[in-house]
Order: structure tokens, then C-alpha cells, then sequence
């Protein structure tokens, strides 16, 4: 097997929408451009070290020439350090270039290591708390309480929105604390009402930022992820987002990642998550791009047969934003605090705080009110 460059994934994702988008770009780009391609699945690695030098097996058969870029997916909330990253670091010491790499994966895998990493560069974070071992969270409980309630809790491995919920006050957790799957440690964090049912995603590719959409709860819930019902939209974000963003990919050494980042009334953000193995079915829709296609240019760009000429990708990345938004972005003539302009979807010009507007043109139901989510409901998805 000598390929120059590698997908390699999860069996258990593969058919998923964001790894066949970008398994399609790469064998057609790869074609075009007359580089090997190979899709490597992770149950088909084994690693060797003999006669004192690193090796590599794929479906038992001796790999001689190893792959200078891998672009890798893996599912993140089940990453485990002592099997799927012991082979990325593996391929890394054998010399590959991995996109992402292990330790920026590490930095995402667990979200309260991701606040670890950014905290002490001056970025606006929400007071979080955490603990360590399984069997903690009562004693957590009051160790919180300069938090205050409502607080919300996070398993640090939950995705997708899962395992998170708000609780209303000290007795409701003593209540459910029983009711937890403690496979990981919770984290305890300080509530943004003003975000309540919404959050701006922004994905960044090679230190450009290719898009940003707002998501809307449209049943009450904390949470806007759009695999709980959430909707999205093209929302172009200000110059304060758009460096927040990039500050946290560059922080936590990320290749391609999606930034959440929670709403505050005045039009500014503060950081909520990072994802290292970002999803983008929605994201594809709402800003109407071909993020799979932008991925796999950039994963080329990265041979070095390539690295001295100009990147695949564009001068400017794709933009959910038009050309108007973009010229007054790029200027700093946007109010100071403007989150979005005018797009075709919605027109929140001035603060995405108030989501009514684009549920409207949506034709789906009125924003959420701040409402505490049903705690059995949450902690049991």
C-alpha cells in the first residue's frame, strides 16, 4: 500500500453524512490529480515495533511506504487515549502529517480539558467546574454554589447535545444525582441566559473561517443542537466572533474544527465548545457550501509536493456571507454590536439574541422562552 494520502476513520461512522461527503471529494480530486488515495478503517491497523523501528500492518499485509497527509475522523466522544490515539500518535512519529492531530483531538475529546487549554489567554469563558474520578458529583454539588442556579451540568464526553441539562437549584441535583450515567466526570457551568436555545457554530478550515450558522432550539430546550430539532441558519458573525473563533482553533491546535460560542445581550460571545470530528449536514445547508469538498483541498494542499505553491483552497474560503456583509466586515463599519446582517434567510441585524425572526421566515415555531428542560428527559438521551 503506498498512497499519498489516507481517510481514515471509524467503521462505525463511516456511512455517516460528513465522511462519505468527504471520502466522495477525496476520490475525485485525488483522480483528477493523479495522487494515490486510500480509505483506511481503524479495526484494520495493526501497529508493530520490530527490530527497534515503528511498522505499520493494514489488513495484515506490511505497509513499506507510509502516507504523507491522513485526514482523520473519529468519532471524539468515544475516543479513547489508550487505543484510537495510541495509533494516531503512531502515525505521527512514523512521520504522517494527521489532520487533525492526536493532541489537538485530546485538547477536544473532553470538555472540560478544552477549557484547560484555553484558560489564561484572556478569552471569555464561563465559569466552569469539575472534579476528578466517577463517584464526586454530590460533593460537587457544593463546591459549585458560587456558580448559582440555575447551573448547567455537562457530561465531559457528551455530544450532540446529550447529557446536558440545566438544574434549577442545590436540590434538584441531590435529587437526580442517581439518575446519572457517571461514565465520565460532569462539568458545572455558569448559565448565559441571554443564550438559552441558541448558539452560533463556526467552522474553520486551515485557519480560515468557511462559515458560521446560527442554531435555534425550536422546543424549549438549553441545547440548539440541530440533531435534537434545532434549526440553522447563515448568520455572519462580527469581528469580535469571527477573532474568538480563531483564537480557539489556533489555542487547541485544530487543523478543521467547528467553535460554539453562547450569546450575550450586548452582541458579544463567549466560548461554549470546540469539536475536533465536526459534523456538517446542516452546516452544508444553511450556508450553502460543499464543506466535505473544502476539507478534502485542503488536505491536499498539505502534500509536500505542494506546500510552496498556493493553497487549493481559494483566496477567499466560502462564505455564508454575501459580498456586502463581507465588505462591511472586513472594514469594521458593522456596528460594534452587530452578531448578524441581513442574508437571504433572516434579518437579525443588529443581535441574534432575539431568534424570532428567522423561526418566522422559517415557518417553525416561535423562539424558546428561558425554561428549565425536563431532567429526566435530558439525562437519559
Amino acid at each position: 500500500m503506498c498512497s499519498l494520502v489516507w481517510l481514515l476513520t471509524d467503521r462505525q461512522i463511516l456511512e455517516d453524512y460528513p465522511q462519505m461527503q468527504i471520502l466522495e471529494a477525496l476520490k475525485q480530486r485525488c483522480t483528477a490529480q493523479k495522487v494515490d488515495f486510500s480509505l483506511v478503517l481503524m479495526d484494520q491497523v495493526v501497529l508493530t515495533v520490530t527490530g527497534g523501528q515503528l511498522g505499520l500492518q493494514i489488513n495484515q499485509k506490511t505497509v513499506t511506504a507510509y502516507p504523507q497527509v491522513i485526514l482523520v475522523r473519529v468519532p471524539t466522544p468515544t475516543v479513547q487515549s489508550d487505543s484510537d490515539i495510541t495509533v494516531l500518535r503512531h502515525l505521527e512519529k512514523l512521520g504522517c502529517r494527521l489532520v487533525n492531530r492526536p493532541q489537538a483531538i485530546l485538547n477536544c475529546i473532553n470538555k472540560f480539558w478544552t477549557f484547560q487549554e484555553l484558560a489564561g489567554h484572556g478569552l471569555p469563558l464561563p465559569d466552569t467546574f469539575s472534579y476528578g474520578g466517577h463517584d464526586e458529583f454530590s460533593k460537587m454539588i457544593e463546591a459549585a454554589d458560587p456558580l448559582g442556579y440555575p447551573v448547567v451540568v455537562k457530561n465531559t464526553r457528551g455530544h450532540q447535545g446529550k447529557a446536558v441539562f440545566l438544574a434549577r437549584d442545590k436540590h434538584h441535583l441531590l435529587d437526580i444525582s442517581h439518575l446519572l450515567r457517571h461514565n465520565a466526570p460532569y462539568l458545572f457551568q455558569k448559565y448565559v441566559k441571554e443564550s438559552h436555545g441558541k448558539d452560533v457554530r463556526v467552522v474553520i478550515v486551515g485557519g480560515r473561517i468557511v462559515g458560521s450558522m446560527l442554531r435555534c432550539s425550536t422546543d424549549g430546550r438549553m441545547q440548539s443542537n440541530c440533531c435534537l430539532g434545532g434549526i440553522g441558519v447563515t448568520c455572519p458573525l462580527n469581528e469580535q466572533g469571527k477573532l474568538l473563533a480563531m483564537q480557539v482553533s489556533t489555542i487547541l491546535g485544530m487543523d478543521i474544527c467547528g467553535i460554539d460560542l453562547l450569546l450575550k445581550e450586548n452582541g458579544s460571545f463567549v466560548v461554549c465548545e470546540a469539536n475536533a470530528n465536526v459534523g456538517f449536514n446542516e452546516f452544508d445547508q444553511a450556508c450553502k457550501l460543499d464543506l466535505g469538498g473544502i476539507i478534502a483541498d485542503y488536505a491536499l494542499s498539505l502534500l509536500p509536493s505542494r506546500l510552496s505553491k498556493e493553497m487549493l483552497m481559494p483566496d477567499k474560503a466560502p462564505s455564508s456571507q454575501g459580498p456586502e456583509e463581507e465588505t462591511a466586515n472586513a472594514s469594521g463599519s458593522a456596528e460594534p454590536g452587530s452578531v448578524c446582517t441581513k442574508s437571504k434567510v433572516s434579518t437579525c441585524n443588529h443581535s441574534v439574541t432575539d431568534a424570532e425572526e428567522i423561526r418566522d421566515s422559517l415557518n417553525v415555531p416561535k423562539p424558546c422562552s428561558p425554561v428549565l428542560v425536563d431532567i429526566n428527559r435530558s439525562v437519559t438521551e
